[in-house]
Parts: C-alpha cells; structure tokens; sequence
C-alpha cells in the first residue's frame, strides 16, 4: 500500500492521521505541490493528492480514501456503527470541506490580499461559531475518536500558519486541541513540515 502525500497539505494530513490511527503499515511518497512523479501522472487523471494506491486499487478522493480505509482496516473503528448517526457524520465531513476546507485553500493559494482577509475571517468565525458543540464532549460530538475529529484537527494545527487567533470565547476548542494534538497517532501524523507549523 503507497501513499501519495503533500507534506504540508490538509487533505493529505487528515488521510495520514486516519492511517496513523489504523497503525497500518503503508509507504510514503511526498509529493511537493507542482511537481508531481511520473508514477501519479500516470495513477491518477486528477493529478491529486493524496491518491492511495492498494494493489490494483488506486483511490485519489480524500474522503473516499479515509471511508476506505476505515472499513478496510475496521480496528479502532472511526464511523459509527448505527447508519443515521454515520450519515450525519458523513454530512458534518461535508460541511468541514465546504466551510473549513474551502477557506483553507484560498488562504494558502490566493494571491489577492483581501480575498486571504476574506477566507481568514470566515474560517475563523466559523470555527468559533462551533465552540459550544466543542463543550459537550471529549471529541467532536462524541466521546471517541472518529473521521469527523481526523478532518478537524489539520485544518486547526494549521490556525498559525492562517494567522488566526481564537478569541476567549473559544476555550471549548482550545482544550479539544490539546487533547487531539497530544494524541501519539496525531504526533506520528505529522510530517516535518507539518512540526515546524507550531515551532
């Protein structure tokens, strides 16, 4: 099993994150942005990443990708077993990519002042309009580890590379962080790159 990863991308980091959590054995190929290897050219139409490759299957879709991977290696699980509840995880992965995720990327790749103002503001509202539901339990509307909780935490150990400040009211958030950051499977998530982001 290989993985094509940006060392510094979210989308890449949240797969690492599910992978780290699985303890699965895979092999990293980092991919820096705008020069990609021949092997994904030919892998992936998109030219993405992360793409995963697992014999004959090649999957390049971070969200399919991390659904994969969660059946595919089901122990610690990070769906929830009950197909409502699942679906509305399935739903708030979605509204991260849109709302969170989306402003992420304009942040990093816009080079229009007021746009990267813009998506700053945004995301940083956002997140904060979500602290109470960051309150009510450990992780992020549960008490266990799961998918929704991998997509959160790249996008939040990225808020000082954003330039972002939580304000007070956040506190909820900070303490989920810290919980989420010190997980061993989170440290071993992080490329070098990705360190260096809260050195």
């Amino acid at each position: 099993m290989t993985l094509f990863s940006d060392p510094t991308d979210p989308w890449s980091h949240r797969t690492r994150l599910v992978l780290a959590e699985k303890s699965v054995n895979i092999d990293y190929i980092d991919v820096q942005h705008g020069n990609l290897p021949e092997d994904l050219l030919d892998l992936n139409p998109y030219n993405s990443v992360p793409t995963l490759v697992d014999r004959e299957l090649v999957l390049y879709d971070s969200r399919v990708i991390v659904e994969y991977l969660d059946e595919r290696f089901p122990h610690p699980p990070l769906m929830p077993v009950d197909p409502v509840t699942r679906a509305q995880y399935r739903l708030y992965l979605y509204r991260i990519e849109r709302d969170w995720y989306s402003e992420a990327d304009k942040i990093v790749s816009s080079g229009d002042r007021k746009a990267v103002t813009r998506a700053r503001k945004a995301l940083r509202d956002s997140i904060v309009s979500t602290a109470e539901i960051f309150a009510a339990r450990k992780f992020f509307l549960s008490d266990e580890f799961s998918l929704v909780d991998c997509s959160i935490a790249p996008v939040f150990w990225r808020l000082p590379v954003f330039e972002i400040e939580l304000p007070a009211q956040a506190r909820p958030i900070l303490r989920y962080m810290d919980t989420v950051f010190s997980r061993p499977s989170f440290q071993f998530s992080l490329t070098e790159l990705e360190q260096e982001m809260r050195e």
